[in-house]
């Protein structure tokens, strides 16, 4: 394996595989069911103790 080759391997799969993850993230950040968890942790710096 040259090092262009790898290279090459490296820029299209790793591209693809930011991608995957990225959309991974996003939609767990988007998921429904997780709205209450992130409106708590979103008030929790104004909460008094």
């Amino acid at each position: 394996m040259l090092y262009e080759d790898a290279t090459s391997f490296a820029a299209s799969y790793g591209l693809i595989y930011l991608v995957v993850l990225f959309a991974g993230v996003l939609a767990y950040a988007l998921w429904p069911g997780n709205k209450r968890k992130f409106d708590r942790a979103a008030r929790l710096p104004l909460k008094e103790d």
